[in-house]
């Protein structure tokens, strides 16, 4: 299952993607080039193998999907008022997430490297902060759900 919500803000072309299937970074970077931007930054959420000194084993994502699309696109509209970015690609997968695979993907491009870089940080964080996205780790010795920062 794919959901994709193009969206326009400030005349500008970004993405929101919600997942169950596996996420080519590779498309979610592109969908945010163009001849006049100098710089596009890229951020992979992935598994990793241990939380605390616990070994994990796999993660599971649940969303309420319509929620969660509208706050990545309000997080996309924060970001284009504070920083002079041109577009943003989002893309967050759910369900069972194995280790070393990617569950979150954000594009952001802009003239300058800077402004990517800071956008791109505060759209990873306010994904946490605010976004309907929930995470459960499953490890060898028992599961946790993961509460938002």
């Amino acid at each position: 299952m794919i959901k994709i919500l193009n969206i326009h803000v400030n005349a500008m072309s970004n993405q929101v993607i919600i997942t169950s299937n596996k996420i080519s970074p590779e498309n979610v970077t592109q969908n945010v080039r163009s001849n006049s931007n100098g710089a596009v930054i890229t951020f992979l959420g992935t598994t990793r193998n241990e939380t605390k000194g616990r070994e994990v084993l796999r993660l599971e994502y649940e969303a309420y999907e319509p929620m969660a699309s509208q706050k990545i696109s309000e997080i996309i509209s924060e970001v284009q008022e504070k920083f002079s970015v041109s577009d943003i690609s989002i893309c967050h997968r759910i369900g069972t997430i194995e280790i070393g695979e990617i569950s979150l993907v954000v594009s952001v491009s802009s003239p300058h490297r800077k402004d990517s870089f800071k956008a791109c940080q505060y759209v990873v964080d306010r994904i946490k902060e605010i976004v309907p996205i929930w995470k459960k780790e499953i490890f060898v010795d028992g599961e946790e759900w993961v509460e938002s920062t």
